[in-house]
């Protein structure tokens, strides 16, 4: 996300949430390099959206290796159900341990002496935050300021809300109900919608309902339950009088299985996600997002 004016293409300042694969070549793409983010912010741990992260800090330290620092917002150490901890804290000073083993920091140390010697960690500043059930703030410059909130996915989960002079925008990343299975009234989470009352956009990934393990998918119920459905994400966003529903991360993706679960009815298509959101009677403007996919908000 970046926000700014006509005058620098809305490049004040430019925000990475997640870092999942391919994030770099994306960014490379919209002629972003890595140097300049302002910050980084993890919904959570999972490889599918941490992926990239080392990448990016490697190609930021390899042509800025003096600095600035990035930072790096994401959620205090947590521990789950199951006595397992999840820190971010450790994953980002630890993020080049294997290029350090490799042996490639020391041999690019020792041709560029400016570049730090610990490698792409010691360019990261991370700033962690214990998620709760209100928002807080955790990260501001100028006038942009970032929101988050505790959310059911695994342990340490956290969804963001910015805020600009032009608009707001919500992230809700994996995010789904406290209760991991019904009876419950809605798969969404309670917290984002709270998070996203009366903003601009929502970007959320989501499941389709052919997912749901009694349609013959064969996917584990675990995992489609601890996702939103499309039509109870819609219905949120209805409720919280947001103007934009972007749908992301999509399980299936359009055009394709989830491997390695079946979809026995055929693959879905874009009009799948678009009448699937319709049905849980949001009427606002549908986004059914792929990579590179933009909004731009009128200045108000």
């Amino acid at each position: 996300m970046r926000f700014g004016d006509d005058a620098d293409e809305c490049g004040a300042v430019k925000l990475q949430f997640d870092a999942g694969r391919g994030t770099t070549m994306r960014l490379s793409q919209l002629k972003v390099g890595p140097e300049q983010l302002d910050a980084v912010f993890f919904t959570h741990m999972h490889n599918d959206h941490t992926e990239g992260f080392a990448d990016l800090v490697q190609l930021r330290w390899s042509f800025n290796g003096t600095g600035p620092k990035i930072d790096v917002v994401c959620s205090a150490d947590s521990v789950s159900p199951t006595g397992v901890t999840i820190s971010c804290s450790k994953f980002t000073a630890h993020i080049a341990d294997a290029f350090i083993q490799s042996g490639e920091v020391a041999q690019r140390h020792s041709e560029l002496k400016e570049r730090t010697a610990g490698g792409p960690a010691e360019l990261i500043n991370t700033i962690t935050f214990q998620p709760t059930d209100e928002p807080q703030v955790v990260w501001s410059k100028g006038g942009v300021k970032v929101s988050a909130i505790r959310s059911a996915h695994i342990a340490g989960h956290a969804s963001y809300r910015v805020d600009t002079p032009a608009g707001s925008v919500v992230i809700g990343g994996d995010a789904g109900n406290d209760a991991p299975a019904p009876p419950r009234s809605s798969s969404a989470s309670e917290q984002v919608e709270k998070l996203a009352q009366g903003a601009d956009i929502i970007v959320h990934s989501v499941i389709h309902p052919v997912m749901a393990p009694d349609k013959g998918s064969g996917m584990f119920p675990y995992a489609y339950l601890r996702q939103t459905s499309v039509p109870d994400l819609a219905a949120m966003a209805k409720r919280a009088g947001v103007k934009h529903l972007m749908l992301t991360h999509m399980i299936p993706p359009i055009g394709g299985e989830q491997y390695p679960f079946k979809l026995p009815g055929g693959l879905l298509t874009e009009g799948d996600y678009t009448k699937a959101a319709q049905d849980g009677g949001f009427t606002g403007n549908i986004i059914v997002g792929a990579d590179l996919t933009s909004l731009r908000l009128p200045a108000k």
